[in-house]
């Protein structure tokens, strides 16, 4: 049953998560005097939580350089409130989908802010900082911009129960990071180190640890043991992300799974996420 968590995040993550790949967002967050790159993106993403500091940001984001957070939070809200980001970030979202996904007053996508808002409605915050942060944010009035909100709410729920997976785990931020990108179903090793900015000693450091577990070769290959914990893993997530899903009930989630696919596909197509910093290499 657990399974139909996996198979919901697979469909409609990239609904979300196209705002971190949106020219509309960094020519937005640059407006406001943000840095491109990661002072936007730390900024962007975490101004639901208000003006935190560098640790609060690092905490909850897990697998990026707490060091590389500290160049940029809490100096970006110096140069821009996060109400204001946020405000920055709606329009974005609401710029990119129009141009990705052309017709945004379809009856596909106003069935599917529906279902997905629903869904929402049954996760809770406890143990859950970044959802619940943005879980607290007003909801748009526009479906297209209710089901960006609502397939935000549910990532930032799964994401915050996969941190607890992870620390179950004994696996720190880089460490997970440099598993996960072994298996060559995230980033590319090389473009997860650079992109979450983590120094080749430290990679290297981590890499070492994990060979110590028996997690990884010499190769830097997943072992068996590293491709069971990962899944270990994911199991322990799905099942912390089920609340959603069983509120929804099954022919429900089956029609949002259809929908979000359908969506994904074409925003796909439409160059949402850079297809180069994937696979293996």
């Amino acid at each position: 049953m657990t399974e139909i968590a996996r198979r919901a995040k697979s469909a409609l993550e990239v609904i979300h998560s196209m705002i971190y790949f949106a020219p509309e967002a960094a020519d937005g967050f640059a407006e406001l005097g943000l840095e491109r790159g990661r002072m936007s993106y730390y900024a962007g993403r975490s101004a639901a939580m208000g003006p935190v500091g560098a640790g609060a940001v690092a905490a909850t984001f897990y697998n990026f350089n707490p060091e590389s957070v500290a160049k940029h939070i809490p100096r970006a809200w110096s140069i821009a409130s996060p109400s204001a980001v946020l405000d920055a970030r709606l329009r974005a979202a609401d710029a990119a989908l129009r141009r990705m996904l052309g017709e945004v007053d379809s009856p596909a996508i106003a069935e599917a802010a529906e279902l997905a808002r629903e869904a929402s409605r049954a996760c809770r915050p406890e143990g859950k900082p970044l959802y619940a942060a943005h879980a607290d944010l007003d909801w748009p009035d526009e479906p297209h911009l209710q089901l960006w909100h609502a397939t935000t709410l549910l990532r930032e729920f799964r994401g915050d129960a996969h941190i607890a997976a992870l620390q179950r785990a004994e696996l720190n931020g880089v460490q997970a990071l440099v598993l996960h990108s072994s298996t060559g179903e995230g980033f590319k090793p090389s473009a997860a180190r650079e992109l979450r900015e983590w120094s080749e000693s430290q990679w290297a450091e981590a890499e070492q640890e994990l060979r110590e577990r028996g997690l990884i070769g010499d190769d830097g290959g997943t072992s068996q043991a590293g491709l069971a914990l990962r899944e270990e893993i994911e199991a322990e997530t799905d099942a912390m992300s089920m609340a959603p899903w069983r509120a929804l009930g099954e022919s429900k989630v089956e029609a949002l799974i259809d929908r979000g696919r359908e969506l994904t596909r074409v925003l796909l197509k439409a160059g949402a996420v850079p297809r180069e910093l994937f696979g293996r290499g």
